[in-house]
This record gives C-alpha cells, structure tokens and sequence, in this order.
C-alpha cells in the first residue's frame, strides 16, 4: 500500500487523483509544516524539506516532488493512462508537468513564505513581493494555456496527469479568476475538468462546498 503525507486542499489532492485513476490502494496522512497537531516528524525524517506530496512506495521508498510523483506512477502503471502512450504525446505532457512545477507551483511557495525569500523583510517589501510574484504567476499560466489548449483534454483525448495537476495547482492565488478574464477557454477546460465524476469526489474531499 502506498502512504500519502499531504493535508486538505493542498497538493496532495494531485497525488490522490493519480493513485485513484491508477486503482491502487493508499492510506492518507495528515501532515504539513503549517499543522502543528500533524504528523510533522514523521513527514520531516522523511522529507526535511517537509514538503507535500510526500508519498512513500509499497517498498517503502520516498518519492517528493509533485510531478515526479505523477510520472513514476504513469511509468510503473501504464494500464492507467496518466501518461499517454504514444511517445510524442508523453514527451508533451512530460513538458507540461515539468513546466508548471518549475513555473507556476514554485511560485505558491514565495507567496505563501516570502519571508523565505528576502532577508530582514518588513511588511511593504512582503507585500510588494507578493505582489510581483502573483503578476507573474497568472503570467506563466497565461503561457501554459497558450502552449498546452487542450485536445480536448491535456493528456490528449482523456484526462490524466497534466489536467490533474493543472486543475489543482491552477486553483491558488487567484489564478482561475485570472484565467477566466485572460483565458476563457482554458478556465472552462478547468471547470470542465473539476465536474467529472472521477474526479469531483477528490474536490469534494478537499474543497468542501459550504
């Protein structure tokens, strides 16, 4: 069985997407460096980065990193269709999933702790930070539509890895109510995407409707 380290309405929501589409069993624990009451020392000894998706293979190897994740599950279980299977397809949706990690998924982090970032900050400079940061995120995800439209999904003609990360990390920051202004199309792709029943269960988990 596969554990999962990952909180609600984080990035973890990816991961689940995945294990689910690829039938295989898992455990989720709750764990992230901003819960106190979580499992944070096991998630630390694991990752002393303590980021999540941290999730742990049935030989009990560590995987990080959201979109390796993604791909080390589309590889090791084909019949699930994370990947697509023809060469320059995957090749695309490899692209994909390594474009939003490095551009739009790093970005989240200075948002969230620009702090990190900047030395001796004080509250105008974190607020021009995130500022700044937040304009060029909706940027790079103006890019990612433009280069990644959909035919008619990311993956190609089903969901798979890249919608899944795409329809989770596209969620933060502003960013869908950026998208439906700048990129119509691409939000209701998003939309689209979030209303499929294969997928609404994981939303509803971590974005309960109040």
């Amino acid at each position: 069985m596969y554990t999962l380290f990952g909180s609600q309405g984080s990035g973890s929501a990816i991961v689940e997407l995945a294990l689910e589409r690829a039938a295989r069993p898992f455990r989720v624990l709750r764990a992230s460096s901003w819960e106190p009451d979580s499992a944070q020392e096991e998630l630390r000894r694991l990752n002393p980065l303590m980021q999540i998706p941290t999730l742990v293979l049935p030989d009990g190897s560590v995987l990080t990193e959201s979109a390796a994740i993604l791909m080390h599950l589309g590889l090791t279980h084909p019949a699930s269709r994370l990947l697509p299977a023809e060469p320059s397809a995957c090749a695309q949706v490899l692209r994909g999933l390594v474009f939003i990690a490095a551009n739009c998924y790093s970005a989240i982090s200075i948002l969230d702790f620009p702090q990190r970032y900047c030395a001796e900050i004080d509250e105008a400079t974190q607020q021009r930070i995130q500022r700044g940061t937040r304009a060029q995120l909706h940027r790079q995800w103006e890019v990612f539509a433009d280069q990644f439209p959909g035919a008619p999904f990311l993956n190609g003609a089903e969901p798979g890895a890249l919608d899944f990360m795409a329809v989770v990390v596209s969620r933060w920051s502003g960013s869908r109510a950026h998208l439906a202004a700048a990129r119509p199309a691409f939000h209701e792709l998003l939309q689209k995407l979030e209303a499929r029943p294969e997928l609404a269960a994981v939303f509803s988990r971590h974005w309960p409707v109040v």
